[in-house]
């Protein structure tokens, strides 16, 4: 499977998970986000949709994550007494048990257990994932919900270069730049959730710009976040907006995208 263009985000979805994401993959999505952090996620109902889809493996890209003790509840994927790696052993274990798969496309360290730079039990967590990744398990490893020193951390001493980041992306900050002209300039994919719900107030901005395009202006902020290289998270649960979500087949203008990029900074 390709890189995607757009994802569809799976968080906070409860017993609608199974039939928002079955939708979401008759719409045509191919690209789903998921964790095995019941808090947030149900993961195993991802899985049951994406079996009854009957969408050919290959065809779809299948991204969770390994979310450590602080970002969990009492439904824990792995012992909570384990070492880390034997953690990260059973939560990927889990994971592909709970989406009926062989293989996990991308798997994400959900974010590091400090807000200032990388633990010595993060980089366990870390390293056990290098060793799935070169067992061909995972396709590619990530991490989300990061800082820029901890992306720079992590992509100058890790052995496996972490292809996404996945943050979430406020306009205030330029659309998280400072992370994004580092993951430029080393490669790295950078994927954008709440793109609509950190930033609504973005919206009535870019009416002119979605009138222009005859579009929505949600369309239009998930076509700025793919002109600026952003692989958008969607999680919607409304079907007719799955359909226009993938209808991004439009450009924006530079003038556009420079309007955009600092709508909230001027």
């Amino acid at each position: 499977m390709t890189i995607p263009t757009i994802i569809y985000g799976t968080a906070w979805k409860e017993d609608a998970t199974e039939d928002l994401v079955l939708e979401a993959l008759k719409t045509g999505f191919r690209a789903i986000d998921t964790a095995n952090q019941r808090r947030h996620y149900n993961e195993a109902a991802v899985g049951k949709a994406v079996t009854k889809s009957a969408i050919p493996r290959e065809q779809l890209f299948l991204q969770t994550k390994f979310t450590s003790l602080g970002g969990q509840d009492h439904r824990l994927p792995y012992d909570a007494h384990a070492d880390h790696p034997t953690q990260v052993r059973q939560s990927f274990q889990s994971s592909l048990h709970h989406l009926q798969t062989t293989y996990i496309d991308s798997y994400l360290l959900h974010g590091p257990s400090t807000p200032v730079g990388l633990t010595a039990a993060d980089w366990h967590v870390w390293k056990e994932m290098e060793k799935i990744q070169q067992e061909k398990r995972t396709h590619h490893l990530g991490i989300s919900n990061v800082n820029l020193k901890q992306v720079q951390e992590l992509y100058e001493k890790a052995l496996v270069k972490p292809t996404f980041v996945q943050n979430r992306c406020y306009a205030q900050l330029g659309w998280d730049i400072e992370i994004r002209e580092y993951c430029n300039k080393k490669s790295i994919i950078y994927q954008g959730f709440s793109l609509l719900t950190a930033n609504s107030f973005v919206l009535p901005h870019v009416q002119h710009i979605a009138a222009r395009v005859k579009k929505t202006t949600t369309q239009v902020i998930f076509r700025f976040a793919m002109q600026m290289g952003i692989v958008p998270l969607t999680g919607t649960t409304n079907p007719t907006h799955m359909k226009e979500d993938l209808a991004l087949d439009f450009n924006l203008s530079n003038e556009e995208i420079a309007f955009m990029e600092n709508i909230a900074r001027e």
